[in-house]
């Protein structure tokens, strides 16, 4: 390789170590506390209720007891990028969805599930080919993720934390 092209790749290289590490990571951990939003970026909550098919069978006052509720915190980052988080009635993170032009740190969102999810990523990867939207499922965590250069998107849960009424199909 010539100098001049080395030095292209070390300059190109630098260049985007700066700008990545720029950008804020978002701090949420799957199973744990919600993000503390970084500067620059806005909040905003909605809370959700939903049944399940057992407590809209029953009477309407023992459907309002059965009824799980659950928040929805959507955080969008200086970038661009919207970070959904669904907390359950005790403050814990039980999904995440993204959306955005700026891929999140999934190491950051997925906390201590992100070795899970590596592991299965390389499992998938490796038995269908390098390429293409990432899915991971098992019976503890769920990812889903794909996109390309400007436009992410991709949600995460965990099935056994979904509260009542909740299926995967809400995390969005």
């Amino acid at each position: 390789m010539s100098s001049r092209i080395f030095r292209a790749v070390i300059v190109t290289t630098l260049g985007t170590s700066l700008v990545l590490s720029a950008v804020p990571a978002a701090h949420a951990a799957l199973g744990g506390s919600p993000m503390t939003p970084p500067d620059g970026s806005t909040v905003s909550t909605r809370v959700m209720h939903s049944t399940s098919s057992a407590a809209s069978a029953a009477s309407s006052s023992a459907s309002s007891t059965a009824a799980a509720s659950y928040t929805v915190r959507e955080t969008t980052l200086g970038s661009g990028t919207v970070v959904r988080e669904y907390l359950s009635q005790a403050g814990t993170v039980f999904g995440i969805a993204w959306s955005g032009p700026q891929m999140p740190d999934l190491d950051s969102l997925l906390g201590t599930y992100f070795p899970q999810y590596v592991d299965g990523l390389t499992a998938a990867r490796a038995a269908r080919g390098g390429r293409g939207p990432a899915s991971v499922q098992s019976d503890t965590l769920v990812v889903q993720s794909g996109g390309h250069m400007g436009a992410f998107a991709g949600n995460a849960w965990l099935p056994q934390a979904l509260p009542a009424g909740v299926s995967g199909s809400d995390i969005q």
